[in-house]
Formats: structure tokens, C-alpha cells, sequence
């Protein structure tokens, strides 16, 4: 078992994980009603840091966003003893915008998150190369599983983990465009619940293999499993396969409590009580937390394990805030009042745009010698797919094609594909992702299945998703130029392509993106190796998707089938 040796909560209702407890227990919430925030016309409801908690945060030459991960990381690892200086120890920042708030300012150089994950990894100390989990709102129970992983596999001993966001007028007006805010506080599950609330946070897990000396008890990562609907990139399949294949991949007998993501969204709610009753679990406690922090995106994952863990050991269920009656078909047992509990083992659920669904299942356990790990399955590339501005190569041999710039992957597309329509509405970054996939899977010559459980997508750049990021902003002008499109904004999330390619070819398997500061091919093998301990998984699609500009970009990807 992999351990979790500190943790820190940073929210504007406490800068620690005991603070935020205290006030959750005493009935606080952060969320507040905002009128004119950023400029925005509309009221926005959210959980947002003061002006004075932001100055106590503020570091030099740090951005707000870094500041706030730093400010997390480092009450976290205050709490432990961990050789920062050693290659066997790592940082993984979960996040789904970091500093977007540099769009369009000279700070643009740092925008990349996988820029401010280095920032802030060489700010802690630790000289290895950072890993950022960027998969919308499940980034952090993700980002979790990844890092559980790659200690168990023996790549790394120690990983702090992170995940962060800030609010600002880019993720509101996103949200809002999606129809998915509410203007007053959120109630999840419930019958009159209207929506989400932002907010912002950082939240930090220290895991290890080894349990520190003289330590009693822990709390150890037990199983954790990602699955995509291949449903819809905005909307959860209303059957909840993927919500359901994750929860019953980790879930056993003696859970005392499963923490959902309970955005209070119509659809998120209701597709997550489906799973839940349909997994067997309609009797088990239920719990949502976001009435009290928001949804603070690429932290929630975590915030919510770290609350949920600190309740439990101090022998309580915390109640869901804005919840009265129950507004879901699944029959599941919605906490609203704080309930006393003996119980050591619980599941953290959470979904997200692009289809993914996570689950990760914890227990308190008594600590044990270092465990000797899992040796990652042997793997094999079968077929690859390489295309750039200057060449298109599928297994080596060069694809004849007309066109410059990124209109090549346009003329790639009605030559050799030309069958799903749903292409010209992505962004260049998407596009890329689906015709190289196309093209690999064409080399591959399978038959396509309507569904596949056992085939991942796994994909890696630096930039993320840079160039949608730009064509959303154009859409958030002042005055009458404020006109959020929902269709652009979903794509400023790097996983999309990801979740395109499963919904194409119906994989259910494991989807996930990652960033970090330049290709690495030795990283990119050991997160292959790594989610390919999940054996439920035969083959992954993988590889690495750039692009930045009409003229820079490139796909380098591959079919990898394991040898478990």
C-alpha cells in the first residue's frame, strides 16, 4: 500500500486541513454571492480567497495560482521528513487552468502549467522533473492514482501531489456559458438544485511507500480505477457506465462512506446516484462537500479525500450543505446531518467533461514495512503514427499530403477518414489528436468494437491547450464582445482529445492527460507502464500531442499492448 504520510487544505475557510475541518463541523461555508465580479453581468456565487488571505499567500516572483500551490505544498511537507534533493522523490500538480489568468500579458512565458509546475517544484526543493495531471474535474483523484502508481511500480518512493485552480473571469464565464452555475448556493442532490459554485483552493497529499518511523496508524491508497462513458464530451452517460465500472473496480465490503463528486448539477447528480444504487451501494453513507469550498476543480479530488479522511478519523460523516430532499432516481442515502461513524474505509467518487469518471478507494491501516511494490507489465509498441508540418508517417512510411500548416490535417482528414463530421467543430488540438488516432488505428486493421473496456488513451504535451485557450478569450470581450461560447471553452481543456478519441471508437478504458515541461520519453514510458497496472487494461492509445501555432505542432503516437 502507498501512504499518506501529510496533507494540508488551503480554502478560504482555513489555511489547514484542521481549520477547514473545524469550520465545516461548526456549519461555515465559503461560498458568498458576487455582484460585478470581474466585470461578468451577472451575479456569480463562489468560494473565493480575501484580499488579505491572498496577501498572506503571496510570494515573489510567483503568480497568484503558484503562490497558493506553493502555500499548500509546503504546510503539507512541514509535516513529514522527505529528501526533497533525491531522484526518487516527485512532484505532480493537478490543476485544469493554473495560470490562465497570464493569458494575454507579458507572463505569458509561464502559462503552460507544466511551466508552473516547475516553478513551484524547484521553489520545494525537488529537482526532478514535475508531472502535471491535467483531466478536468477529476485531475485530482487522478493525479492521486497516478502518483500511487508510479511509487508502486518503484519509480519513485515519495510524491507530493497537489492539486490547485483560481477563479477568474476565464473559468467563470466558461461555466456560465455551459449553463451549469448557480447564483446562489449550491445543493447537491437535491430536488430544486440548480447548479454549481466555483472556488478556489489548494490541496496537498504527501504519499509514500514507506510509513514513517514510529508511526501508528495511516491512511494508505487502496485501490483507485478511471473509466470514460464514451458518451458525450459535456454530458455523463445517463446509464453511468463509466461512473459504475470505476466505483466497482475499488469499492468492497465494510466502506463507511462514499464522498461524490455532487456538483448539484442535473445531470452529474443524477448519473452518480444511478452508479451508486446500481452498484449495490444504496445503503452505504453519501456525502457531498462542495456546499462548504465550491467546486475548486483541479483541487477538489483532493481537498475532498483529505476532509473526508480528517472527519472519519475523528469519527463523523460530514452532512452535505444545501441538501433537504432527495432530487436523484438512485436510491442512495444522502448524509444531511452530521453522523457518528467507527468506520476506517471509504471511496472517493468524481466525473468530469471529456467522460472521464474516478474512483479511489482509502482505509486506515495499521503501518507496515516499506512494501515491496509492483513491477509495471512489459510492454510493446505495435503500430505509431507520426505527423508534423514537414511529414505524415505511419509505421514509418511517409502519407502523401497536400496542404501547409495545420490545414494538413484537414486535407489528412477527407482523404483518409472523411466520415465524422463532428471533426470541424474541434480545436487544432483535437483535431490532431483524432486524425493521427484514425490514421494508427487504420495501420492497426482491427475491427472496431461498439464498446471496449479493456483499451485506454493516454496522451502527453507542454503546452496544453494553448491555442483554445486563445480563440475562448476572444470571446470574453468587454461590453458587447462578451459573449462566452460554450463550444470553445469546453476545448481549453487539454483531456478533451482524449475523451473525443473515446467516444469515436467507444473505449471505456482508463483516459488521461498529462503535461510537463518537455518530452521525456522515459517519463512518458513509466506513466504508460504505470496505468497499465490497472490490469484490466490489454492496450492503450498513447504518445505525444502538441500544438502551439499553425506551424508548430506534432503527434507522435502509438499502440502499446501489454505483455501482463
Amino acid at each position: 500500500m502507498i501512504y499518506i504520510i501529510a496533507d494540508n487544505i488551503t480554502s478560504p475557510l482555513g489555511a489547514t486541513t484542521g481549520e477547514n475541518l473545524e469550520a465545516i463541523l461548526q456549519g461555515r461555508s465559503a461560498l458568498r454571492r458576487h455582484e460585478g465580479l470581474w466585470g461578468i453581468p451577472t451575479a456569480v456565487c463562489a468560494s473565493l480567497f480575501s484580499r488579505e488571505q491572498t496577501a498572506r499567500m503571496t510570494r515573489e516572483g510567483m503568480t497568484r495560482f503558484e503562490a497558493l500551490a506553493l502555500s499548500s505544498a509546503r504546510e503539507a511537507m512541514s509535516r513529514c521528513k522527505i529528501d526533497v534533493a533525491s531522484e526518487r522523490t516527485l512532484f505532480v500538480l493537478s490543476t485544469t487552468k493554473g495560470n490562465i489568468e497570464l493569458l494575454g500579458t507579458d507572463g505569458e512565458t509561464r502559462i503552460s502549467p507544466a511551466e508552473a509546475a516547475e516553478h513551484i517544484a524547484r521553489a520545494l526543493g525537488l529537482t526532478t522533473q514535475p508531472l502535471t495531471v491535467c483531466n478536468a474535474c477529476i485531475s485530482g483523484v487522478s493525479a492521486m492514482i497516478t502518483a500511487e502508481r508510479l511509487l508502486e511500480a518503484g519509480n519513485y518512493d515519495t510524491a507530493v501531489v497537489t492539486g490547485a485552480d483560481v477563479a477568474c473571469r476565464f473559468t467563470v464565464s466558461g461555466f456560465q456559458a455551459l449553463k451549469a452555475v448557480s447564483e446562489d448556493a449550491c445543493r447537491p442532490f437535491d430536488l430544486e438544485r440548480l447548479g454549481l459554485n466555483l472556488g478556489e483552493a489548494a490541496a496537498t497529499v504527501v504519499l509514500s511507500r514507506k510509513a514513517p518511523e514510529g508511526a501508528q496508524a495511516l491512511w494508505a491508497l487502496e485501490a483507485g480505477a478511471v473509466n470514460n462513458d464514451a458518451h458525450h464530451i459535456t454530458s455523463p452517460s445517463p446509464r453511468a457506465e463509466g461512473a459504475s465500472a470505476a466505483l466497482r473496480a475499488v469499492a468492497s465490503e465494510g466502506i463507511a462512506l462514499i464522498n461524490a463528486h455532487g456538483t448539484a448539477t442535473m445531470f452529474n447528480d443524477q448519473m452518480e446516484s444511478v452508479a451508486i444504487a446500481g452498484c449495490g451501494f444504496g445503503d452505504v453513507p453519501v456525502n457531498a462537500l462542495k456546499g462548504y469550498t465550491g467546486h475548486t476543480l483541479g483541487a477538489a479530488g483532493i481537498l475532498e479525500t483529505v476532509l473526508t479522511a480528517a472527519a472519519l478519523e475523528r469519527g463523523f460523516i460530514l452532512p452535505t450543505k444545501g441538501y433537504g430532499e432527495r432530487g436523484v432516481s438512485g436510491r442512495i442515502d444522502v448524509v444531511s446531518a452530521l453522523r457518528k461513524t467507527d468506520g476506517r474505509r471509504f471511496v472517493k467518487m468524481i466525473s468530469g467533461f471529456g467522460g472521464g469518471n474516478a474512483a479511489l478507494s482509502l482505509v486506515r491501516t495499521e503501518a507496515e514495512d516499506a512494501p515491496e511494490g509492483k513491477k509495471a507489465p512489459d510492454f510493446v509498441r505495435t503500430h505509431n503514427v507520426e505527423i508534423t508540418p514537414e511529414r505524415v508517417l505511419v509505421d514509418g512510411r511517409e502519407v502523401a499530403c497536400e496542404g501547409e500548416g495545420l490545414s494538413k490535417l484537414t486535407a489528412l482528414y477527407k482523404q483518409h477518414i472523411a466520415s465524422y463530421p463532428k471533426y470541424y467543430k474541434m480545436d487544432p488540438l483535437a483535431r490532431l489528436g483524432f486524425v493521427a488516432s484514425e490514421l494508427l488505428l487504420q495501420a492497426e486493421g482491427k475491427e472496431r468494437k461498439e464498446e471496449d473496456t479493456t483499451r485506454g488513451v493516454v496522451l502527453c504535451n507542454s503546452s496544453s491547450s494553448i491555442m483554445a485557450d486563445r480563440a475562448y478569450e476572444t470571446t470574453i470581450g468587454e461590453g458587447d464582445n462578451y459573449y462566452p461560447s460554450p463550444s470553445a471553452f469546453i476545448y481549453t481543456l487539454p483531456n478533451i482529445v482524449t475523451g473525443e478519441i473515446a467516444l469515436r471508437n467507444g473505449y471505456r478504458g482508463e483516459t488521461g492527460f498529462c503535461i510537463m515541461p518537455r518530452k521525456d520519453e522515459a517519463l512518458i514510458d513509466r506513466i504508460v507502464g504505470a496505468t497499465l497496472l490497472d490490469r484490466r487494461l490489454d492496450s492503450l492509445v498513447a504518445g505525444w500531442i502538441d500544438c502551439t501555432d499553425d506551424t508548430h505542432y506534432e503527434a507522435n503516437i502509438y499502440i502499446i499492448e501489454s505483455n501482463k
